[in-house]
């Protein structure tokens, strides 16, 4: 066991040499994004908008290097771009800014004193106060209208009894840690590690401090984001109160609670999610979103109103046939929402008619790892919207505007980018060859490109599967790009943002065609002429791990893979993911013991007795969204059949690999090391 553990480690020792010879060995120009530049990164998230629409506030993110972890500040701006500085900055991190509703004072969140706490800022003076002095982190702050109250969500742990009492322990005595007694269908969620027993409940409290009040009640889990009625006496809130709700996580309803009587009523009430409610101004209406549930892996969200008391349901989105998200009322008759269109993030509105207007484009820029959609958006009374701005060339920027005239307000990476020259992306669709389906991805070619000359090429799948790329800043598609890689993403069937009926033609059939999708993605890039055949190479993660895997079992073309944080075995996977509710319900028509036929055909293990390439799997060793074991079936599988192979384990890293510089840069070297290794092979064998 010790020559096999000496074995592992020299392998990831060996990797790390090889990350180090390749960029040696690749001379990243200095005006090229390299490794080091990821510390360098900052990205704007959550924009406030202030009731009157003149300030904004928003977390400006950035990277420590000495810590290794991205750190939250809080910045202001006005709306036309003047007056852009910090409210408070430094190595504590500062998140969920909210404006009073006379925009005077403002609630964040700080751990600044050691734990996450609730603080208060007056804008006039800038003196602040520590709110709150409470033992779990809060959460989904929200001011009353009258601007008296706040009210959050937190958990409150459970008692939790154990099974057979010890035996004492004699005075000095150094026994083993205490076992832990688990007896809930989810017991841990990725990120956060083994879950100790307790709920999310809604709070209240005096705006000027006080001690929080519990509202809610019961072993059931309350969601937000929270909104007051008008009178400031009531607070709506989501909330699965279903008895067996571990087996159904999808059937969320939509709940008030009477502040001073702790009555609870329920507005909802369908097989289905209510979820992300908001009062209009005047208090007379409800605007919410959610869907009927059909045990579909993916659905469409629509936008619905419906009156105060829970009548009258109304659905605004119908002609839009595209998930809508945060839904915000700008005025008692019209309702901003933010939705993905073919990879774009847009915000519109809707009056009550559902007649929708479109206002902007570009919504993003807050993953930096891979071009995922993403952003978020805030509106004001009088229709002055906030919104994160991205491109393929920065990560999230702070914009304004009102109708459809749009301004953007920061710059936060032009010291970074000024000097460099970034990778050129655009647009390509092509059809499927399984069906002629129309297929959209995004080429990003290196800096320097010359259609006339070869390039390696990489193709980089996405995760989800239910999620989309878009033209979004990538760290890794421009690492990728700048050690001379031409770089293909796409949105295979199953992608959102295509409609309901494109993102459901994997259900219950993933992968599958996907395939077919992208290898005509990978045949279109080569008939432009300036790709190596000879020198093809695929990665992806989650997701894209499952269907780089899958690749490789169907198809020799590659040089090299790079599975990440994959999907091997689909019997152990919904049997030790973290989300085992959600995927052994909506993936698959039955349990492993009743279906194991269909969880086999799904599996990528079910083709590696027919893998011939090169590969290299990488994960975190505390992923419990796709477990380790996954990554060790197939590695182990392929030394088995002495496929040249490698498992690449990131120390304490979850599913989110990239949530720390060092980590996010380690992966892309890691991967560029092992495709060096055989694109040097394949341009030899060519001499030869």
């Amino acid at each position: 066991m010790k020559l096999f553990a000496s074995f592992c480690l020299l392998t990831v020792a060996t990797l790390s040499l090889a990350s180090v010879q390749a960029e040696e060995k690749s001379a990243t120009p200095s005006n090229h994004f390299a490794a080091q530049d990821v510390f360098n990164l900052e990205y704007a998230r959550d924009p406030q908008i202030s009731p009157n629409g003149r300030d904004i506030v928003y977390v400006r993110t950035s990277m420590d290097i000495m810590t290794d972890k991205a750190r939250g500040n809080l910045w202001t701006i006005e709306a036309d771009g003047q007056r852009h500085r910090p409210l408070n900055s430094g190595r504590n991190s500062y998140s969920s800014p909210r404006w009073s509703p006379s925009a005077d004072r403002l609630a964040y969140v700080s751990s600044q004193e050691g734990s996450s706490q609730i603080y208060l800022r007056w804008m006039d003076s800038g003196q602040t106060a520590l709110l709150t002095n409470v033992s779990e982190s809060p959460s989904n702050i929200s001011w009353s209208p009258d601007g008296q109250w706040l009210a959050f969500t937190m958990r409150v742990p459970a008692t939790s009894e154990a099974l057979a009492d010890a035996p004492a322990k004699p005075k000095g005595a150094k026994w083993a840690p205490p076992v832990t007694l688990i007896d809930s269908l989810v017991y841990r969620a990725d990120g956060a590690g083994f879950l100790e027993a307790g709920y999310e409940h809604v709070f209240f409290m005096p705006a000027d401090g006080g001690t929080p009040r519990q509202i809610s009640n019961g072993n059931f889990n309350h969601n937000g984001p929270l909104s007051w009625t008008p009178d400031s006496q009531r607070v709506l809130f989501s909330a699965n109160r279903r008895t067996d709700w571990e087996y159904h996580p999808r059937d969320e309803n939509l709940f008030i609670v009477d502040i001073a009587s702790g009555t609870l009523t329920q507005l909802t009430d369908r097989d289905g999610p209510d979820v992300d409610a908001q009062v209009s101004p005047d208090g007379k209406r409800i605007a919410f979103v959610g869907f009927d549930d059909k045990n579909l892996g993916h659905q469409i969200s629509q936008l619905y109103v419906m009156n105060i008391d829970g009548s009258g349901t109304k659905t605004l989105s119908k002609s839009l046939d595209r998930s809508v998200m945060s839904p915000r009322w700008s005025g008692n008759k019209r309702i901003f929402f933010q939705y993905e269109d073919q990879g774009i993030g847009k915000l519109a509105s809707t009056n009550l008619n559902g007649v929708i207007t479109e206002h902007a484009v570009q919504l993003g820029g807050t993953t930096l790892g891979r071009p995922y959609t993403s952003g978020s958006y805030s509106v004001a009374r009088n229709g002055q919207f906030a919104f994160t701005l991205n491109s393929p060339s920065h990560p999230a920027d702070i914009a304004s505007g009102k109708r459809s005239s749009v301004k953007r307000l920061t710059h936060l990476n032009d010291d970074l980018f000024s000097h460099k020259r970034l990778a050129n992306v655009e647009s390509i669709w092509w059809k499927s060859s399984f069906d002629q389906r129309d297929i959209q991805g995004w080429l990003a070619t290196p800096p320097n490109f010359d259609p006339t000359k070869k390039y390696p090429f990489i193709l980089e799948i996405h995760g989800g599967p239910y999620a989309a790329y878009g033209p979004n800043f990538s760290a890794e598609v421009q690492r990728f790009a700048a050690e001379g890689y031409v770089v293909l993403y796409a949105n295979p069937r199953g992608s959102t943002s295509y409609g309901g009926k494109f993102a459901s033609l994997i259900n219950y059939a993933y992968p599958g065609n996907d395939y077919d999708d992208l290898m005509s993605g990978v045949d279109a890039v080569l008939g432009k002429g300036y790709v190596d055949a000879k020198q093809l190479f695929v990665t992806g993660g989650s997701g894209g791990g499952v269907l780089s895997a899958w690749i490789i079992g169907k198809t020799d073309r590659f040089a090299a893979a790079v599975v990440a944080k994959p999907v091997i075995n689909m019997t152990s996977f919904v049997l030790t993911a973290d989300a085992v509710n959600y995927f052994s319900r909506y993936w698959f028509k039955g349990y492993p013991w009743e279906a194991q036929e269909e969880y086999w055909r799904r599996s990528p293990l079910s083709l590696v007795g027919n893998v011939k390439t090169p590969t290299m799997l990488l994960t975190g060793e505390a992923d419990y969204r796709t477990p380790i074991s996954e990554s060790e079936q197939f590695y182990i599988a392929l030394k088995l059949r002495k496929v040249d192979s490698a498992l690449l384990r990131v120390p304490e890293a979850s599913h989110s690999i990239a949530a720390r510089p060092s980590n996010l840069i380690a992966k892309v070297d890691n991967i560029l090391a092992w495709f060096e290794k055989y694109r040097t092979q394949s341009a030899k064998q060519e001499k030869d």
